[in-house]
């Protein structure tokens, strides 16, 4: 039995020395970055050091139960007991993922027969399964206890002991299409961080010494700080008290400006300073369950839902009562039971004072409450795991304290029948008790197409397996993801082991569902979806499809399938995570609109010449050394493999635009002749120089054309404001930063060429320090630019890419330059070496990319004096990593297969459907009618992005230009087919006459130069057409029909 010398205090910052979690038990308990190298980036370090000292007891192991633990012990907490009293029942299998027949058969304990499979998720976590009664002596051991399907009087009973000892506690339930959480976390509860947003800082341009003293912030970016927030200053010149001060609480004024309090009495203010907010903790005090029940909160889900909250909480509690008066649930759909459980719902309204009940949504949580769902306990157990972490953790807001959600548009207006309804010894009994035998036939002829088996993709496809969806003759599910599984995945992708690392992940979740529920039939592939996939999913694929569910990590897939949805007229389930972040979308043929219909700003880049001279964050350190290793490791090898394998490689280039021939041409020359090397010690040599130029030659030259006292033409120091006043460095062998450069530079120079590395240090370090170094003296006549603007005018006509920031003038534009570096190469002749490129590969610890990034980022840092980041962050930034939790992926999975019920029933009226935007960290829920595709209109014909004409061929261009005239009354102005503009009114007469009597699929060859594939039956043109009175008039597309 796995336990914790917890003594039920709240969570504390302080390191202790134990294991479990994935923390290693002796030294600074280093957790598995590795496996939990997504997860670390929701939660942090702290926050996950908390919860691997934290014991979790969870009660009730139906399909709720089996949610909340899978999210739990993939976390990462110290240990897992599972607890229940109950035997297996085939009505387990509604939703119990993890129960089989044979467990039913041999009427095994619900916690024990589902022990092994949970316990497999994580061997970090001992999970063990515990079936007796639950002492107040055994409760002292959980700094967390959750309780599932738990009859009210021992609700209060466990809810009286955790209130006392401090332990926290869940109650969470699901019943047919209604759920409820509760929690309770004590008096004295500790939040350290309430949003999990990461911190701002702003650059100072100004401080008033006044009573309310004002601070203006360089007018580059806005400060990002709310009201209430609190921040410190650094870097302050002048009103230096400030420096080092206590975290200040600020009032936000405007976009730029905020106050921090009376600085009266303060030194004048005279430049410089950074205010970076602080993360402040907050106290919470719960109420007991027995005093929440009678005067409860709420969070609110769905604001069209005013008076659910407290008519859900209020049939929950009576359907304790009616269980104890009747050793039952309600019958589905009996309408005798739903009177009298609306009676009693009215006298406990009557018990609270509250005067009106929604009794049409009361009668329907007694018809369907004997149901069990998949996908709402999908939900709910992504909710009620994530209250199990910050109880653990103090990290995020918890739930305070009651979130009453339902999901009453899934049904059909017209009720059900009970006959219909009755539990037939199926394991969809759970399903059929709240929809009826009818449509679970409906759902098991279902096909659908899950593009992507990540983490979002193995909860829909353990939702369409335990819901019955393929599970008739007629019915599959097709899933398709080209990735294989990495170690990474195991913390999130709960279909996967370690034993499948490096497997296909659409095979081995295919293998996964299909022994939770060996009907359905599922075929999985391995293919990016994409036009190069399109002979596969052609018409004859998309047109038998019910469906798509994506299930994707980028937003160029997401717009391609959403393109497909649209031209095949198929429903799309879209929707997506990050961190703690999710989103829900459902796309409707002719009723909505798509996911392409609005889109997210892009994302701020930032200005090269801040990147090349001027940084002022890590973000802009890392980024420029993220170009780096494109430049010296990956570009540069690839023009110079391409010169040695390519023939035809000095004839393309030299018709490059501008000086990309010169810069083409002089990395390879460097690639080659100059800076090859033939031995370690060489690639040694390589970057111990190349250190110099970085690091202290350029920052020389900087310094030289930009001296520290340099006034800018507005009077102002030119070293101010964002930008730093730079400094060179001075390598230092001993220095353990200057050496891990020059190791990992090195040793990664000597895998371009093939060379043995030298994976000792102190060798290393000799090589380095036996490197004599050219001596460098600034020049004039160094044109360095300060804007981008007039970078881009001088056009940076320097080679290499090695994110370097002086650009060299004169002699780069030498006109006969080419043709020496051409002459070169030629006596070169064919080198006898390879060049291997290197691709940026962030997850594997050894093969030196982070090592790199993490050392040119600091070094870059330290010569602009900016804090340096650690290899966790500069991970995170460098490359590009989503943070990720399994608790919002079973969150956004289980409201999105919800949506999949709706489809299947054919609904179409938008107030039957939900978009939903969620924080499990705050916690917010927001659901919403989706929004309407966009209505336009020609004469007096109105269409949406869902309409099209439909044009059978073959037809000549003539023939189809005059049939819109005729038929459409619509005089085609212009006429392209992808990026091939095919017919236009601006066209010379002579091209127009040779294309108006071609057939429109030989038009569309001749233009495209490229034949059409036969897997194609259809063309989509894109038409801009004139009215009958000459206006302009948006219309449709085209769909071509080939004969």
């Amino acid at each position: 039995m796995a336990t914790s010398n917890n003594n039920g205090s709240a969570p504390v910052p302080s390191v202790e020395n134990n294991s479990g979690g994935g923390v290693a038990a002796a030294g600074a308990q280093e957790i598995d970055e590795g496996l939990y190298s997504r997860q670390l980036y929701v939660l942090g370090h702290d926050a996950m050091r908390r919860m691997a000292r934290s014991d979790v007891l969870i009660s009730g192991l139906g399909g709720l139960g089996v949610e909340v633990a899978k999210n739990v012990i993939l976390g990462g907490v110290k240990s897992v007991t599972l607890h229940d009293t109950a035997v297996c029942t085939v009505g387990d299998l509604s939703s119990q993922f993890y129960l089989t027949a044979d467990d039913v058969a041999n009427g095994r304990n619900r916690a024990e027969a589902s022990c092994q499979q949970l316990s497999e998720l994580n061997h970090y976590v001992p999970t063990v399964a515990y079936t007796g009664e639950l002492t107040e002596e055994f409760l002292q051991k959980f700094r967390v206890v959750v309780l599932t399907l738990t009859s009210p009087a021992e609700q209060r009973r466990i809810a009286e002991i955790t209130h006392r000892h401090n332990i926290a506690l869940i109650v969470a339930d699901t019943r047919g299409l209604f759920a409820q959480v509760f929690c309770d976390f004590g008096v004295d509860f500790t939040v350290y961080d309430q949003n999990g947003a990461n911190t701002g800082s702003a650059m100072v341009a100004s401080i008033t010494n006044d009573v309310e003293s004002i601070v203006t912030c360089v007018d580059e970016t806005r400060h990002g700080f709310e009201d209430g927030d609190y921040v410190t200053f650094t870097e302050v010149v002048g009103m230096t008290e400030l420096n080092g001060m206590a975290p200040m609480k600020i009032k936000v004024l405007g976009p730029y400006t905020f106050s921090i309090g009376d600085t009266s009495k303060l030194s004048p203010y005279l430049r410089g300073g950074i205010a970076t907010q602080v993360k402040m903790s907050k106290q919470m005090s719960f109420k007991s369950l027995a005093e929440a029940e009678n005067a409860p909160e709420f969070i609110i889900t769905d604001f069209g839902k005013w008076d659910h909250s407290t008519n859900t909480q209020i049939a929950f509690t009576v359907l304790g009562r009616y269980q104890e008066q009747h050793g039952r649930l309600p019958r589905p759909w009996n309408s005798a039971d739903a009177t009298e459980f609306v009676e009693m719902c009215r006298k406990r309204a009557k018990e609270l004072s509250i005067e009106e009940l929604n009794e049409a949504m009361l009668t329907k949580f007694a018809q369907v409450c004997a149901g069990d769902l998949c996908p709402m306990n999908g939900a709910i157990g992504g909710i009620t795991a994530q209250e199990v972490m910050k109880a653990c953790t103090g990290k995020f807001t918890p739930l305070c304290q009651y979130l009453c959600y339902d999901a009453l548009e899934c049904l059909q207006e017209t009720d059900l029948t009970e006959e219909e309804c009755a539990p037939t010894g199926s394991r969809y009994d759970g399903q059929i008790a709240v929809f009826g035998r009818k449509f679970q036939d409906v759902l098991g002829q279902l096909k659908y197409f899950i593009v992507g088996a990540g983490a979002i993709g193995c909860e829909l496809l353990k939702n369409f397996a335990m819901i019955g969806v393929a599970s008739k003759d007629e019915g599959e599910i097709i899933v398709t993801d080209m990735d294989l599984i990495e170690k990474s995945n195991l913390n999130r992708q709960f279909l996967f082991r370690p034993r499948d690392v490096q497997q296909p992940k659409s095979r081995v979740a295919a293998q996964a569902v299909k022994r939770m529920n060996g009907d359905i039939k599922v075929t999985s592939h391995e293919n990016r979806v994409g036009p190069e996939t399109e002979r596969s999913y052609d018409d004859t694929f998309f047109n038998r499809l019910d469906g798509v569910a994506n299930a994707l990590d980028n937003i160029d897939a997401r717009i391609y399938m959403d393109r497909r949805c649209v031209y095949y007229r198929k429903p799309l389930l879209e929707s997506g995570t990050l961190g703690t972040l999710g989103n829900i979308q459902v796309v409707v043929p002719f009723l909505t609109e798509s996911y392409s219909s609005s889109q997210d700003p892009p994302e701020k880049s930032i200005p090269i010449c801040t990147l090349k001279n001027f940084p002022n964050a890590i973000e802009h350190t890392l980024q420029w050394a993220r170009d780096t290793f494109e430049g010296i490791f990956k570009q540069v090898a690839e023009n110079a493999a391409q010169y040695i394998t390519d023939p035809t490689f000095i004839e393309r280039t030299l018709k490059l635009p501008g000086v990309q021939p010169l810069e083409a041409l002089e990395s390879v020359k460097k690639a080659l002749i100059d800076d090859r090397p033939k031995s370690i010690e060489d690639c040694v040599k390589w970057a111990r120089v190349y250190f110099e130029e970085q690091y202290s030659n350029q920052i020389r030259q900087l310094l030289f054309n930009f001296p520290p006292d340099q006034m800018s033409s507005t009077g102002q120091p030119f070293w101010s404001g964002p930008k730093r006043l730079p400094e060179a460095i001075t390598f230092d062998p001993e220095n353990p930063l200057h050496l891990d450069y020059i190791y990992a530079t090195a040793n990664l120079k000597a895998e371009v060429y093939g060379i043995p590395q030298q994976r000792n240090r102190d060798i290393v370090r000799k090589m380095a320090v036996a490197v004599e170094v050219p001596k460098f003296t600034p020049r004039s006549g160094v044109k360095i630019a300060v804007t981008d603007s007039a970078l881009q005018a001088e056009e940076n006509g320097g080679g290499g890419g090695g994110g370097g920031g002086v650009g060299m003038d004169g002699e780069d534009l030498d006109p006969d330059r080419i043709s020496r570096l051409q002459n070169e190469l030629a006596a070169l002749g064919k080198p006898d070496f390879t060049i291997t490129p290197l691709e940026f590969e962030k997850d594997d610890d050894n093969n030196l990319h982070m090592d790199f990034i993490v050392a040119a980022s600091n070094l870059r840092a330290a010569n602009y004096k900016i804090p340096p980041a650690d290899r966790h962050k500069s991970k995170l930034i460098a490359g590009k990593i989503m943070p990720a939790i399994a608790t919002t992926t079973s969150l956004v999975a289980g409201c999105v297969s919800l949506e999949l019920y709706k489809l299947a029933q054919g609904f179409n009226t938008l107030e039957r459907f939900k978009n939903g935007f969620l924080n499990l960290a705050l916690p917010f829920f927001t659901f919403s009618e989706p929004i309407q595709a966009k209505k336009s209109t020609y004469y007096d014909k109105e269409w949406t992005l869902w309409d099209r004409f439909e044009v059978k061929g073959e037809l000549t261009l003539q023939e189809f230009l005059d049939y819109f005239s005729r038929e459409h009354k619509l005089k085609i102005t212009m006429l392209s087919q992808g990026v091939c503009m095919l017919y236009a009114f601006f066209m010379t007469k002579q091209k127009q006459q040779e294309r108006l009597n071609l057939p429109m699929s030989e038009v569309v060859r001749k233009v495209s130069k490229k034949s059409i594939e036969p897997h194609v039956r259809a063309l989509v043109f894109e038409i801009c057409c004139n009215d009958e009175d000459g206006e302009d008039v948006e219309v449709p597309y085209v769909r071509y029909v080939l004969p």
